[in-house]
């Protein structure tokens, strides 16, 4: 939870924790509506891996007569919007972590789902946030359905309060790891049918596809592949193929662009990081000839825009994001080196210095990668 205030939490949690109370005793005086809303704020890998989801729950037989609302998170809506507008009446963004030093905001927010009078609220995030449950909750909804899920990002003391809001709490099967099967376990459970969804899909219009994607960012930088090793990628990719070689990312990644670019020749790559929208991000990917990158969105989008890439893989939530199924048309080809400390949530055991990324992404060398990516040229 990314607490920065601890008297404005004090008083969030209030609106937290006892005024869906309030707000679910008050929907005993109003007719509930066919509105149902899905809540997911997590980042845009997360949504990619889920997207797909929305339109069937729109065209199931439960509720296909419904209006469908989505509560997203903002770093995503130029995707949402583009993509799956059709299949949702009305998208609300929002930054979630803002909420935990906000009371204000919190109760406009709550106030706000309260008054749109929700029969059926779904929260199909395994790993449950406070703000999540307690937005979920404000609804008023009785029918609330979510994960039973794990305490990785909300403490035990508050999930065991957040947990009498829902109606219903899947248990997830402990074969399911993979985070995309771990939506459609959820979906088909609210949906009591079998989904025929068994990849990613974003639609793209394939053009000739060329040019290679690098993306050498990863949200938090000690999560990146050095920016060295890349450099060394680069070159070499510039002696084996003609193909434009674009360097992409967010805003956040534009210190490691532009050494990558300052340390080629001049015209050598096309420092696109932090210039194009998620859209044309999703455009660039989907008419390239390939992708290399960390365990980032792009490489969920290369899955879904059925672009080769290669995945530079930590350990940190190994066998949730990536690897893909064996199954998964188009999957990455993922290099990592397995340690036994994987599976940490990226809560890593060992001390690095702040510019060293952690040791199971600083283990992956550059041969690995190299061979990953020399058949795929």
């Amino acid at each position: 939870m990314d607490i920065k205030n601890r008297n404005l939490f004090r008083i969030n949690r209030i609106f937290f924790l006892r005024l869906p109370w309030l707000f679910r005793f008050l929907t005993k005086f109003r007719e509930t509506e066919k509105r149902l809303l899905i809540i997911k704020t997590d980042a845009i890998g997360d949504y990619v891996l889920f997207r797909n989801f929305i339109e069937a729950v729109k065209t199931s037989a439960l509720y296909n007569d419904y209006s469908i609302d989505v509560l997203g998170n903002v770093l995503w809506q130029d995707l949402a919007v583009n993509y799956d507008a059709a299949f949702v009446n009305e998208f609300i963004f929002i930054k979630a972590n803002d909420y935990y030093n906000s009371p204000l905001q919190t109760l406009k927010l709550g106030w706000r789902l309260f008054k749109k009078n929700y029969s059926v609220v779904l929260q199909p995030t395994y790993s449950r946030t406070l703000i999540n449950d307690s937005l979920a909750a404000l609804t008023g909804s009785r029918q609330i359905m979510g994960f039973e899920g794990d305490s990785i990002s909300i403490p035990a003391r508050y999930k065991i309060k957040t947990d009498k809001f829902y109606k219903e709490r899947f248990i997830l099967p402990q074969n399911i790891h993979f985070e995309f099967e771990r939506s459609k376990f959820f979906f088909e459970s609210v949906l009591k049918e079998k989904l025929t969804i068994n990849s990613l899909f974003i639609p793209v219009e394939k053009k000739e596809n060329s040019g290679i994607v690098i993306f050498p960012g990863a949200g938090i930088f000690k999560r990146s592949w050095r920016k060295e090793d890349f450099l060394v990628l680069i070159k070499l990719l510039k002696q084996h193929t003609q193909q434009p070689i674009y360097l992409a990312g967010g805003p956040g990644d534009q210190q490691i662009g532009n050494y990558l670019e300052k340390n080629m020749p001049p015209q050598s790559v096309d420092n696109l990081i932090g210039k194009t929208t998620l859209p044309q991000l999703v455009e660039l990917i989907g008419n390239a000839a390939l992708v290399v990158a960390n365990e980032t969105s792009a490489i969920h989008i290369a899955v879904a825009t059925k672009t080769p890439s290669v995945c530079i893989l930590g350990g940190g939530h190994f066998e949730r994001f990536a690897p893909y199924p064996e199954y998964f048309e188009n999957r990455p080809v993922c290099i990592y080196q397995k340690m036994e400390c994987y599976y940490c949530n990226w809560n890593c055991i060992y001390k690095t210095a702040g510019t060293e990324p952690y040791p199971c992404i600083d283990k992956v060398n550059l041969d690995g990668v190299w061979q990953a990516v020399l058949p795929l040229l």
